[in-house]
């Protein structure tokens, strides 16, 4: 058959990828582009063929490639078996883009127990609202997440549940009590202090420290300020910094008068005065610490949900975050007053409000999965500070006089709290821009409740 009829043949260039039954390489019907070397199907000068219909394009099997068929193979699926497939798998890919974007995230799909832990993965993986709408067709990411939840095969109905604002998780006595007991036994601890003296004292001073330091490891292994998985660990930076906290002051003091003369008694008059007031008030601060973190994800979760696109959570999200920081430090500063009237101590401590908010959004980045940046920031704190107080000792090396001159400008303009202050206070601010970045998205959140 020729001319027009060949068209409906089963072999004809209408069905690319079928069998050419008629054995003939006779190309009827077809337009001649022998003459356009740049076209595809064309010959040399010698008038041999090459290209798609050369004797070279023919499969394995007998088959023929038809002119115009490499760049749909190409963008197909590869033969296996070196036996030649069809094409039509890519258009009918490129028509749904949301199947082809549920076999890239396949597990998610089918981890995933609702649309909104979806949109957190996408989120996370860089797909956003306009993505959505350029790419899949959707409003939004939620949306997008929300027909892959419902395309995704489970065992029951597959529809989405509605996106209802789930209830308050309760507050559970699981990490309201680990919360309260360093304060407890902070103030145990205090007290212990103002009734002994000398040998009981120190006894008590390292009973004391050694039950802080456990009841906080607990405190912040539960709960809302727990950290999930396995992340960098900057246990020992927090612990420089609340013992600088506790005797960096008195030290800077004395270094600077050219002391000390001996060990730290645990009063405020020896020769290694000893400021208990702000440690005992960010030890009792690991309750309200708790709380604001759990009402923050609980009040961030109910937004993620009300939520119609990734710019309108953010900036739902970002008012919460500051003002549970505000709240925070608004209860440290109550609890510094109520200490320093208590120990007799000034109740005006800038450093240990900013050491406070540096270690509740070192803690909060933690516990949302983006412990590296809080690690980082809170060990160039606490090298901020050793190194203060290292040059002071290394000044007095001979010809290196020079070396305390940044720190002694420092407390000669706003005095031995500056040290604390400027470096808590910067390793802080640096830690809220992130937080403004990392905690306003939806992968920040993807967790159904807060961990109890």
């Amino acid at each position: 058959m020729s001319g027009l009829g060949e068209l409906n043949h089963r072999g004809s260039p209408d069905r690319p990828g079928s069998p050419d039954h008629s054995g003939s390489p006779d190309h009827s019907g077809f337009p001649d582009h022998s003459g356009s070397p740049d076209l595809p199907g064309t010959s040399d000068r010698s008038g041999a063929p090459f290209g798609p219909g050369s004797p070279a394009s023919f499969g394995a099997g007998g088959d023929r490639r038809w002119p115009g068929t490499e760049h749909r193979l190409l963008a197909g699926a590869r033969p296996a078996g070196g036996r030649t497939t069809s094409a039509s798998a890519s258009p009918r890919t490129s028509a749904d883009p949301v199947k082809a974007l549920m076999d890239r995230h396949r597990a998610l799909c089918e981890r995933a127990v609702d649309p909104l832990e979806i949109a957190a993965g996408l989120e996370a993986q860089g797909v956003t609202d306009r993505t959505a709408a350029v790419r899949f067709r959707h409003r939004d990411v939620f949306s997008l997440a929300e027909e892959m939840y419902a395309r995704t095969p489970r065992d029951g109905d597959t529809r989405p549940p509605r996106r209802t604002a789930p209830p308050v998780p309760r507050a559970r006595t699981a990490w309201v009590v680990p919360a309260l007991l360093p304060g407890a036994l902070c103030a145990a601890a205090v007290a212990g202090l103002r009734l002994t003296h000398g040998q009981p004292r120190l006894i008590t001073a390292v009973a004391g420290v050694l039950a802080v330091v456990l009841a906080t490891r607990a405190a912040v292994r539960r709960g809302p300020l727990a950290t999930p998985g396995r992340k960098p660990s900057a246990g020992l930076p927090v612990w420089w910094l609340a013992g600088y906290a506790l005797l960096g002051e008195g030290l800077l003091r004395t270094a600077l008068a050219g002391g000390p003369d001996g060990p730290p008694t645990g009063t405020a008059d020896g020769p290694w005065p000893v400021t208990l007031a702000p440690f005992l008030a960010l030890a009792l601060a690991c309750a309200p610490a708790a709380w604001t973190a759990h009402l923050f994800a609980t009040a961030a979760r109910r937004r993620l949900t009300a939520s119609r696109g990734l710019d309108d959570f953010a900036a739902a999200v970002r008012p919460l975050l500051l003002g549970a920081v505000a709240l925070f430090l608004a209860a440290l500063a109550a609890l510094l007053a109520a200490a320093g009237a208590v120990l007799g101590e000034p109740a005006v401590q800038p450093q240990a409000l900013a050491l406070g908010a540096l270690l509740l959004l070192a803690r909060l980045l933690a516990a949302h999965g983006f412990a590296h940046a809080s690690a980082l920031v809170l060990s160039a704190t606490a090298l901020a500070q050793a190194t203060a107080l290292a040059l002071l000792f290394a000044a007095r090396l001979p010809g290196c006089g020079a070396l305390a001159a940044p720190t002694e400008a420092l407390v000669a303009a706003w005095g031995p709290a500056a040290v604390p202050t400027v470096t808590c206070g910067i390793g802080a601010l640096t830690l809220l821009v992130h937080a403004t970045r990392r905690l306003t998205t939806a992968s920040a959140h993807a967790r159904t409740e807060p961990a109890c």
